[in-house]
């Protein structure tokens, strides 16, 4: 098995496109309904509320909302992220803090509010872990 994509369902494709072009420093595929974004070998899918529910017949706001994950990726050097994303429209939860289980690791939130690390990973105990 392998992961391929993380799809967040929005009601607003554009304004989460956008944002995530920014935070994630790549082009997105796609238009005002679906739209990917490249991370290495996986991505991050973002896919119309209404479209999504026309397409999969259910309501998926009786399933979102739970805040139970966040969307964790890996980067070379958290603290010169931070300092990067500081210029972008973002909320801050964190700020960079090294966890004893061998990461440092900021975290934010998107427009939408899903909840994002980055993290540097600081010693090989996590390593090969995103």
């Amino acid at each position: 098995m392998k992961l391929s994509d993380i799809c967040i369902i929005t009601e607003d494709v554009p304004l989460l496109t956008q944002f995530y072009e920014k935070v994630l420093q790549v082009k997105a595929i796609g238009d005002e309904i679906h739209a990917s974004l490249g991370i290495g070998s996986e991505g991050i899918a973002i896919y119309s509320k209404k479209a999504a529910e026309s397409d999969m017949q259910f309501d998926f706001s009786t399933f979102w909302g739970s805040g139970n994950f966040t969307i964790g990726l890996n980067v070379d050097d958290v603290d010169q992220e931070y300092e990067r994303l500081k210029s972008l429209p973002v909320e801050f939860i964190t700020t960079p803090t090294t966890y004893p289980w061998g990461a440092r690791s900021v975290h934010f939130r998107d427009p939408d509010g899903n909840i994002i690390c980055f993290r540097t990973i600081l010693n090989n105990k996590l390593e090969g872990q995103s």
